[in-house]
């Protein structure tokens, strides 16, 4: 470096006024050079090639819009051809499984108990009700063992109603008596409250189903009982022999899918149904040849002097068509059809031509209008522009260099001083103190105040890192021996009772963090009972995981002197609410079974919904009646019920960590997804269902974290032991 007077020439000053002088005059050659070739190529260019952009910017945008009528066409037709052709494939499968059971009920009812039934009750209007319908002149004791033997589908029929959302499925005797599970049953009873009568072997479905031999679906009609628009899947059932037993059936409402077909067309586009004879059945027009007529006034669509139009509805039928150009009344249109299978029907969607040009039209007129704008403004501000720009760079060119000049000075002194003292630090000497001569009021100052707080942090961080470090391997020491103790203190022994082979329980629980505030337990209270429960204390970590203990001591003391779970619950509560100055409080639900009987008592304090599956049935949630949580309030008292458990019988309890278990997305596990899970091994152990739960929660939330305990229990009644002798 050299001194030139006050410059030093190669120092950070001189360096730092060259390199702002260089840079502004480099900028302000390139700037007013860039403008002005800018200018005239611009001019030039906006001139030479608008007429070229107008052409090419509506010849892409026809093409665009007819590829994306085209992909919008084929995506929509698709979607809502498969959904449809899905909705129909459906009830097939349910109207397939009642044929199979009916026929396995009546191919040997002789040794079929007969089932309960009933005839239609108005005041079960709203929910689904099994019912039996008689023909007119039919003895109703005549046929009563008929009719107590297909009454054992009944439980099936609400079973299949519930599961799949449709509510009127039914199978009918050739004698004329139909099962019919819907949510009207007031609808069969006349004025005078006698019983309407219903000759289901008279109906269209009934005599197309026996004429094919095999599964139909109808045409179009509406619905006896609601007088909607519907079709029915139907199906005979025959005996060994090859005897008619009968015909099972479900009505398949049209209201939704009319609903789509008129959303979906609009601004030009259209979407139409036609089934298997070439009727249109679903349609937004009222008018036209599009329009929905009755099926005997209707028209086949194939047979039409419009031959491009026949041809596209008869290609339709045998699989999916390309979008092609039809000439209709009302100008061309864009024209595509896509089969459902499984009904042989077809759905058929149209675009007018003449609204998908307008765009182009539009674009063209406006794409001129603001070329126009622009080139006149772009003229008269040129000038202006190009003025303004050069006085401003000379001022910033001026401005800069004299900033520089002054700036470099200041920046430079106090940095040297800086630069030297942090030479001087070392390993016994790590703090950097503030000066007077580092005060500069600028960010040279915030520089020197950072260096002496690093310094002086540094020092003290270490202590606290020791400090830390210590107290952090202490607690987590203590955390990991409650995590152990807590663990040891619920039943985990497996099988839990390997000396009982009246029944087999298993429990689990998998804390959010080191220690929950979940638990469960199961326990003898003597040779003929069996006291089971489940519980979820508010809060999470160690005060939770505290509270628990204690209530788990209590409520397993309190169980073991004896008394119904109602008892249990209100004793329980009582020592709870003595002395909870924190204010705790804890959803129990607790069951004892009676091994001799399958009888068992249950009661809940503010728990979730205990799930039960009967023999040959499925999980299902049982909406028992909730009493307050534990803890809450000192007089509250509890309600018990009672189930009889037929051997095969299997509960399943849970903490709300299982159903409000969360994805990434922010998506509840849910009790549907759960009890969907439980019906994936309805025949397992209760270990190997508590596994495929767990394992259906971790695939739902994957890697997102755990918020709350998971807790699960599971029983399995396998009935009473010959050495058990009842209490």
């Amino acid at each position: 470096m050299k001194k030139l007077k006050k410059l030093v020439i190669g120092g950070i000053e001189s360096k730092v006024l060259t390199l702002v002088l260089v840079s502004m005059l480099l900028v302000a050659t390139v700037f007013i050079l860039s403008m002005l070739t800018q200018n005239k190529l611009l001019t030039d260019l906006s001139n030479d090639t608008n007429e070229r952009q107008v052409a090419s910017v509506t010849g892409i945008t026809s093409t665009v819009i007819d590829t994306v009528i085209v992909d919008n066409m084929n995506r929509i037709t698709q979607m809502e051809a498969v959904e449809t052709d899905e909705m129909f494939r459906d009830a097939a499968v349910r109207v397939q499984m009642i044929s199979d059971y009916a026929g396995k009920l009546l191919s040997d009812s002789s040794s079929v108990p007969p089932a309960a039934w009933n005839r239609p009750d108005a005041s079960h209007d709203g929910e689904l009700f099994v019912k039996v319908l008689l023909a007119e002149g039919i003895d109703e004791e005549a046929v009563s063992d008929r009719i107590g033997v297909i009454a054992n589908m009944s439980d099936m029929l609400v079973s299949l109603c519930s599961a799949y959302g449709t509510n009127n499925i039914w199978f009918t005797l050739n004698e004329g008596v139909t099962l019919m599970a819907d949510t009207v049953p007031g609808n069969w009873i006349n004025e005078d409250g006698s019983f309407i009568a219903y000759n289901a072997t008279e109906r269209y479905w009934y005599t197309q189903a026996v004429e094919k031999g095999g599964l139909i679906f109808t045409d179009v009609e509406f619905d006896h009982r609601t007088g909607e628009l519907c079709v029915t899947c139907a199906m005979p059932v025959y005996g060994p022999d090859g005897t008619l037993y009968g015909v099972a059936g479900e009505d398949i409402f049209l209201s939704d899918m009319q609903e789509k077909v008129i959303q979906a067309s609009k601004d030009g586009a259209s979407l139409f149904v036609v089934n298997q004879s070439g009727h249109v059945i679903i349609s937004p027009d009222n008018e036209g040849i599009f329009r929905v007529m009755n099926s005997s006034d209707a028209v086949d669509l194939r047979t039409l002097d419009n031959k491009e139009l026949a041809a596209l509805v008869s290609d339709a039928m045998q699989g999916k068509t390309d979008v092609r150009i039809l000439p209709l009344s009302d100008g061309n249109h864009y024209m595509i059809g896509v089969p459902m299978k499984t009904v042989g029907w077809t759905l058929i969607a149209s675009y007018r031509e003449a609204v998908a040009e307008q765009p182009i039209i539009q674009l063209k007129e406006n794409y001129n209008a603001i070329q126009e704008q622009a080139a006149v403004s772009y003229r008269s501000n040129i000038s202006r522009g190009t003025l303004l720009a050069c006085l401003i760079l000379a001022v910033l060119l001026i401005g800069m260099v004299t900033g520089a000049f002054v700036m470099s000075k200041r920046i430079v002194k106090p940095l040297n001083t800086i630069t030297r003292k942090i030479s001087e630090l070392s390993e016994t000497n790590l703090e950097f103190k503030m000066e007077d001569a580092y005060r500069t009021g600028d960010e040279v100052e915030e520089l020197a105040e950072s260096f002496a707080s690093i310094s002086h942090k540094t020092v003290e961080y270490l202590d606290t890192v020791k400090r830390v470090t210590a107290e952090k391997e202490r607690i987590g020491a203590e955390l990991t021996l409650a995590t152990q103790i807590q663990a040891a203190m619920l039943p985990h022994l497996v099988p839990a009772f390997p000396d009982r082979k009246d029944f087999d329980i298993l429990g689990s629980m998998d804390p959010a963090k080191e220690v929950g505030g979940d638990f469960y337990d199961y326990f003898l209270i003597d040779d003929d009972h069996l006291a089971l429960l489940i519980a979820d204390v508010s809060g999470k970590g160690v005060p939770a995981a505290l509270f628990m203990m204690a209530s788990k001591i209590i409520l397993q003391s309190v169980a073991m002197l004896g008394g119904s779970p109602a008892q249990i619950l209100t004793k329980t509560n009582e020592a709870i609410c003595s002395n909870n100055e924190a204010e705790m409080f804890v959803t129990v639900w607790v069951g004892i079974l009676e091994l001799s009987t399958g009888k068992m008592t249950c009661a809940n304090a503010g728990h979730e919904y205990p799930v039960f599956k009967r023999p040959d049935g499925k999980f299902e949630l049982y909406k028992d009646k909730h009493g307050f949580v534990l803890g809450g309030l000192k007089e509250a008292k509890y309600k018990e019920y009672e189930i009889q458990l037929e051997p095969g019988t299997k509960v399943f309890a849970y903490t709300d960590g299982v159903p409000e278990a969360t994805n990434a997305d922010k998506q509840l596990f849910g009790t549907d997804r759960m009890v969907e899970a439980l019906n994936r091994y309805p025949d397992k152990s209760p270990i190997d269902i508590l596994k495929g739960v767990r394992k259906a929660v971790d695939d739902f939330v994957q890697n997102a974290e755990q918020f709350d305990d998971i807790t699960m229990l599971c029983l399995e009644y396998k009935g009473p032991q010959t050495s058990v002798k009842k209490a």
